[in-house]
């Protein structure tokens, strides 16, 4: 579907009216889940879980058959001030490694039944340093909402977004500061694994980007503009597209909910079609899903990104779908209710 809009104004205008989660199908998979063989309740989160997923597909009795994972890569200007332990050449590496399959991404597509696709935002042009001027124009913000948007599959009914960019949780990393509050220190951990001196260096720049911008910091779309990265608005773009196409969405890490915080800045449901697969080991994870309000499934120790949590969360919600509408009632079992 083509972005429906060509500005900034015309993408925060897709927040004016949102859809709402259908309730008659919210009822229906309520309704189906009280009268399955099992004591109510039993399957815990499971049953909330499909009820979510029925509401926003739209299906008291839903199925889910068609889930995609949409990778976005960008270039961060301020990976050539040593915030990563690897150099910005890896992105372009490692974005020939999805295409060859041989990513840890690939191997938990495959495992989940998802497909992937993979989006290159002008990796030959990097944004721009984000502690001398803003990371992009509005025009290349525009264009990176717009990639995103136009990423998830018409037929798509659950979207998984990832991202590679060497120096993107430091740019996530300053976007959270500026949403949320609080020190550069707060929100800056690791990210592929810097310590020590590196990491002191890798919040200094998170701080001199905030100092520089901090005029144009009230404004969500400013912050994403000023301190992210192309990849980064992509994945906003795709979760945007899934909320105004009700296509239920797992968040993965840092980075990804980073972006997403972008969205629910902007209109506070804008996140009622997500929720989060799992939290990273990346240190300020816990706090931003806490100020999106939204609890992970799975706390696996995992930090990579790329989607990966998420992708691994996606069969524990095939699997409350198949419980929803594939048990039986107690009546068509034959069963006593008791």
């Amino acid at each position: 579907m083509k972005a429906p809009f060509t500005s900034l104004a015309g993408f925060r205008a897709v927040f004016e009216t949102l859809p709402q989660v259908d309730a008659e199908a919210v009822e229906a998979a309520t309704t189906r889940d009280e009268t399955l063989t099992k004591p109510k309740g039993a399957l815990g989160r499971l049953e909330e879980l499909a009820i979510w997923y029925a509401g926003w597909i739209g299906d008291g009795r839903p199925t889910l058959d068609r889930p995609q994972v949409a990778i976005f890569a960008g270039n961060h200007g301020i990976a050539a001030r040593g915030v990563s332990a690897f150099p910005p050449e890896v992105t372009v590496q490692m974005v020939a490694n999805y295409r060859a399959g041989g990513a840890a991404v690939n191997q938990l597509c495959r495992v989940a039944g998802a497909s992937m696709t993979v989006t290159e935002l002008e990796l030959d042009r990097p944004t721009l340093d984000f502690t001398v001027s803003p990371a992009m124009t509005e025009d290349e913000l525009v264009a990176a909402l717009a990639a995103g948007w136009e990423a998830v599959g018409d037929e798509t009914d659950l979207l998984v977004v990832g991202e590679m960019g060497i120096g993107n949780t430091t740019a996530a990393a300053a976007i959270a500061a500026a949403l949320f509050g609080g020190t550069a220190a707060e929100w800056t951990g690791r990210g592929s694994g810097v310590v020590g001196s590196a990491l002191e260096a890798k919040t200094r720049v998170v701080a001199e980007g905030l100092e520089r911008h901090a005029e144009a910091l009230s404004d969500p779309l400013e912050v994403l503009r000023c301190l992210g990265g192309r990849e980064i608005a992509a994945m906003a773009g795709a979760i945007a597209r899934a909320r105004v196409g009700r296509t239920p969405v797992i968040l993965d890490g840092f980075i990804c909910t980073s972006a997403a915080a972008v969205l629910h800045a902007l209109a506070p449901s804008a996140l009622d079609h997500a929720i989060a697969g799992h939290v990273s080991a990346e240190g300020a994870h816990p706090a931003a899903l806490a100020r999106i309000g939204k609890e992970p499934l799975l706390d696996l120790g995992m930090r990579l990104g790329e989607g990966t949590g998420a992708i691994v969360a996606i069969n524990i919600l095939r699997s409350a779908v198949a419980c929803l509408s594939g048990m039986a009632t107690f009546a068509e079992a034959g069963v006593s209710e008791g």
